[in-house]
């Protein structure tokens, strides 16, 4: 899977689950001011993210540095990337 492919598909799993616009999803994008999310909201996107992409998010240092949808972007194009060295 390509860095695109993964991007694409975190864009749509989070549009389709939070009811956004896909025009919106972009990654300067502030997940909690621009796309309105919440702290509650957290916890489903990391269940949305672990069934898109069938891997557990862990309590990371990672996860508490995510402001921004590229910064999403890019915590699961690693995790990806980790997981398809570790097969």
């Amino acid at each position: 899977m390509t860095d695109q492919e993964i991007i694409e598909r975190i864009n749509t799993s989070l549009a389709e689950e939070f009811e956004l616009e896909l025009d919106d999803m972009r990654p300067e994008a502030n997940i909690y001011g621009e796309l309105g999310l919440d702290s509650l909201d957290t916890v489903d996107m990391v269940i949305v993210l672990e069934a898109a992409f069938k891997f557990k998010i862990r309590e990371e240092a990672a996860i508490r540095e995510i402001r921004t949808l590229g910064d999403i972007h890019k915590f699961v194009i690693a995790k990806t990337r980790q997981q398809q060295g570790a097969e």
